[in-house]
């Protein structure tokens, strides 16, 4: 439950869930780091079983405990080392599998890609396979006969009570005419460094933007190394923040540089808020952004024209506005937060159905 998007799909789906009646659920966490905190206020049993060492035995007991006393019809795992625990302690006794690990795109389809290992051990025991774009589950070639693909949600009441845009740029010392912003962690499938090279190239032309980057370890001393001296007056390496949507208030457009992805929050972010967007095309980004519409899509590593289309948007602000207009419109349209919740809503009621034989009563429970 760290800062992260499959983390922020968990929670805005337990804040669906927590209001549909008829549904119980709890959480277990392999992790005490929770960056959501809102979680807390739904009222949802939470359990941390954090392992000791890295194939720690004993949370396979934690589960099996756990399952036999709150006896689930279904358990649904969201990554690929909790799907390696859950999937033999949910056979053995019996319980409904709903496989979520298919968070991204990989480009590497081999053993030696965890993720891509274990989800070759677990999908054959999987009931349903959940992906948040197509594009991945067609990556981890993940069974057609028991895939499904449901989009990440957004929650628009995130986009209430923001911090006033003159106070953010305020706080980072920010008197540009121009912000930009890339919201991502610092991470091998993350590229931090296009971003960074193509931001320099517009501030050898223009010295009115200031860049963002916002996520986990932006401000590392790696990040740094990237960025001239002549020019980290133009950056702000904020690191891990909160009221993220605060920030992307201030952008004038959204960027995301990549080397995988499947359905990116951040797109859904930057969009939800009026932005345009510049993303890295590949995995399930082309299934959010329609380029020329809502943004443009560039290729992977493409520093000249991720360059190009950031400084054709600064110098078309009827552009911005038209772009993030018909952003926001699709995003209320295809990846609402109703859409999400009852996506998988669906997906454990037929479960249920299949279970009981009667697929009325499986609607309704």
């Amino acid at each position: 439950m760290t800062a992260g998007g499959k983390e922020r799909r968990l929670t805005e789906l337990m804040k669906a869930l927590s209001l549909k009646p008829g549904v119980e659920f709890e959480l277990v966490s392999m992790s005490d780091d929770i960056h959501y905190s809102e979680v807390y206020d739904l009222g949802v049993k939470m359990h941390f079983f954090i392992r000791k060492s890295r194939k720690d035995l004993h949370v396979f007991r934690q589960l099996y405990d756990l399952c036999k006393e709150f006896k689930p019809d279904i358990v649904h795992f969201w990554d690929s080392m909790t799907a390696i625990y859950a999937t033999p302690v949910s056979k053995f006794l019996h319980i409904k599998i709903v496989n979520g690990m298919v968070n991204d795109s990989p480009r590497q389809q081999n053993i030696f890609y965890q993720p891509w290992l274990r989800a070759r051990i677990t999908f054959p025991f999987a009931d349903v396979i959940v992906g948040n774009s197509k594009a991945g589950l067609k990556a981890y070639k993940a069974p057609e006969n028991k895939s499904v693909a449901i989009y990440n949600g957004f929650n628009f009441e995130r986009t209430e009570n923001l911090i006033q845009a003159i106070s953010i740029k305020k706080d980072l010392g920010i008197d540009t005419e121009h912000v930009i912003g890339m919201v991502a962690s610092f991470s091998e499938f993350k590229d931090y460094p296009t971003y960074f090279k193509a931001a320099q190239i517009i501030l050898k032309k223009r010295r009115d933007v200031t860049f963002l980057a916002i996520g986990v370890n932006t401000d590392s001393d790696i990040a740094r190394s990237y960025i001239e001296d002549s020019n980290f007056d133009h950056f702000r390496l904020l690191g891990r923040k909160s009221c993220i949507e605060s920030y992307v208030n201030i952008l004038d457009m959204g960027i995301l540089s990549t080397y995988t992805e499947g359905i990116s929050n951040s797109i859904l972010e930057y969009m939800a808020m009026g932005k345009p967007v510049i993303a890295t095309n590949g995995g399930g980004t082309s299934e959010i952004v329609i380029d020329p519409e809502t943004g443009f899509l560039v290729n992977q590593s493409d520093t000249d024209a991720l360059a190009d289309k950031m400084e054709l948007l600064l110098n078309d602000p009827g552009l911005r506005l038209k772009m993030g207009t018909s952003g926001k419109e699709r995003i209320k349209k295809v990846f609402s937060i109703e859409n999400m919740a009852n996506g998988y809503l669906s997906v454990y009621s037929d479960l249920l159905a299949r279970q009981h034989g009667n697929p009325s009563d499986a609607a309704e429970n």
